[in-house]
């Protein structure tokens, strides 16, 4: 049985989806405030929906604290928000969010995105297994421990800049389009913008540093990583 951790400060929206995850055989955990939500992860959850606009501790820190933390930066986090607007959205995707939803949501529809994102994720892990670790040059991909080195200096990459990351370096010198990047890294699942590659190739190329120019943007096409700098 998989365990979610539903965050949000409205208890009324807690309970309805609490019972519709409940009644989809999920066990849930609820959490109407950060700080109380950061000790309830403890607990493990396979998957974590996090409300934005919360008093105190908002999403976005609270995202942050949680991804500091090496034991649960795997764990796919889901962005729900009252809030419109594409700021917030490309705000929450360039943190390295799985997935980021616009209340109000029917619960089947949130249940549905759970599910497709949990199975991202397992396929994820099962991938990495089979994949082996790369060096180019000054930069290292340890697949295993997900790590980055640079210059023999350990980066922090989330989940999504890390599997872009290594995905591009599998293909040096290839030409690969943003849609290829999408479906490969996102899925067909859920739906995120072109915006969103460029967002994370922006903050990858800030963590290579003087090294940035590995990945080359292929103007109107899309990205390609260089067989040497």
């Amino acid at each position: 049985m998989k365990k979610i951790l539903l965050v949000d400060d409205e208890v009324d929206i807690l309970e309805f989806l609490k019972y519709n995850l409940e009644q989809d055989n999920f066990e849930v955990l609820v959490s109407s405030n950060g700080k109380d939500a950061l000790k309830k992860i403890s607990q493990n959850p396979d998957l974590i929906v996090l409300d934005i606009m919360m008093p105190e501790m908002d999403g976005f820190e609270l995202y942050q604290q949680i991804k500091a933390n090496k034991e649960y930066q795997d764990i796919p986090i889901i962005f729900l928000t009252a809030k419109s607007g594409e700021t917030d959205e490309i705000k929450g995707l360039d943190l390295g969010a799985s997935d980021y939803i616009q209340k109000p949501i029917s619960p089947k529809k949130l249940i549905a995105r759970i599910k497709s994102n949990l199975r991202k994720s397992e396929q994820s892990e099962k991938k990495s297994k089979e994949f082996k670790n790369l060096k180019i040059g000054a930069l290292e991909i340890d697949v295993e421990k997900f790590e980055v080195k640079i210059d023999n200096k350990k980066k922090f990459f989330p989940r999504k800049e890390f599997q872009l990351l290594y995905f591009l370096a599998q293909n040096p010198g290839k030409v690969i389009n943003r849609e290829t990047l999408l479906k490969e890294i996102w899925g067909n699942d859920v739906y995120v913008i072109d915006r969103t590659i460029d967002v994370h190739i922006r903050k990858i190329r800030e963590k290579l540093g003087k090294h940035s120019e590995l990945i080359e943007t292929i103007k109107g096409v899309g990205y390609r990583f260089k067989h040497n700098e």
